[in-house]
């Protein structure tokens, strides 16, 4: 059982380690490692509404300071799935919009295989994602799959999603 286990973590962590069902290559850690979360993903070109909303809710400076922390980034196509209404509450409050942002953050630089050993992560929100891997892919809270992994920055690591993470209800 135990070399079962084994085998289908290192199965996991090689399919969340290479790009995922973009078909987009693996970032070149030397080039990226040179920019911080938000520069590398301004250079990305594929989350230009991720980082329009951290600007808005005055998270740029945090995410490009000297913290190491863990972006689950959505892609543009991701935030094209929620409601405009949802948008629009979002840019209604802005406690909300940092709340649903921070929610994608994690503190600590964790790599594909340092992810893919958890069963969750407690995120700047707050609340926690919940992670499962299952036939090779890495599902955050049962929805959201992780179809690139591993983009490195100067300042963390980005993994990218196809979803936008919405975190519970605060009490």
């Amino acid at each position: 059982m135990p070399k079962l286990l084994t085998a289908a973590v290192l199965a996991a962590g090689a399919a969340l380690a290479t790009a995922g069902a973009t078909g987009a290559a693996p970032a070149q850690p030397t080039a990226a490692a040179e920019k911080n979360i938000v520069e590398t993903a301004v250079a990305a070109g594929e989350f230009t509404t991720l980082v329009g909303l951290v600007e808005k809710a005055g998270l740029a400076g945090a995410l490009s300071g000297e913290d190491k922390l863990t972006v689950f980034a959505p892609t543009d196509k991701a935030f094209s799935k929620v409601p405009e209404a949802t948008l629009e509450k979002l840019a209604r409050k802005p406690k909300l919009l940092r709340r649903v942002l921070k929610y994608h953050v994690v503190a600590g630089n964790l790599k594909a295989a340092d992810v893919i050993e958890r069963r969750s992560v407690r995120t700047l929100a707050g609340a926690k994602i919940k992670i499962r891997v299952r036939d090779g892919n890495v599902r955050l809270n049962r929805s959201a799959k992780v179809i690139q992994a591993d983009i490195a920055a100067s300042n963390g690591t980005i993994h990218v999603i196809n979803r936008v993470l919405l975190p519970p209800r605060a009490r």
